[in-house]
């Protein structure tokens, strides 16, 4: 389940959104920008938010399934990584609505995914879904950055 949600909402929902906006796309800047803003909107804003509110209301879900923590002691510091994932998550889907939102969201969300990416490849025994947040992350850290890069120029 964890897998599948974390390809449509990093993958397949931006993608199907970008192909829709695709008529009223002529240059491939454009198509980078208008492939950004629905990044910026599922994978920060929908990914961020829903997986701080899972971290708030189930910490154990990410102490246990993807750092292979025991005993409770993370948990009250899974909550606070919840509200903090929630926060950027909730700017991130107010982008869709506000686009003077998506460069600086698009910003804040390299960052946050390039180094979570970054801290992940340090765990030299990862369970699957440790692997599947290591590619993900980095993954989303390309995208966001390569718009960023664009965005700002323009």
């Amino acid at each position: 389940m964890y897998l599948a949600v974390v390809i449509l909402l990093m993958f397949a929902l931006p993608l199907v959104f970008t192909l829709r906006d695709l008529p009223s796309i002529h240059s491939s800047a454009a198509l980078l920008l208008a492939a950004g803003r629905w990044f910026v909107f599922w994978s920060v804003g929908v990914r961020s938010a829903t997986a701080g509110l899972r971290q708030i209301a189930q910490p154990g879900f990410t102490a246990h399934q993807i750092f292979k923590l025991e005993g409770c002691d993370a948990l009250p510091i899974v909550s606070e990584l919840g509200i903090a994932n929630f926060a950027l998550g909730f700017a991130g889907v107010l982008s869709a609505w506000r686009p003077a939102f998506v460069l600086p969201i698009a910003l804040s969300g390299a960052l946050f995914y390039g180094l979570a990416g970054l801290r992940h490849t340090r765990d030299t025994r990862r369970s699957f879904n440790q692997n599947v947040a290591l590619v993900s992350d980095l993954f989303i850290a390309a995208i966001l950055a390569a718009f960023v890069t664009v965005a700002w120029r323009r």
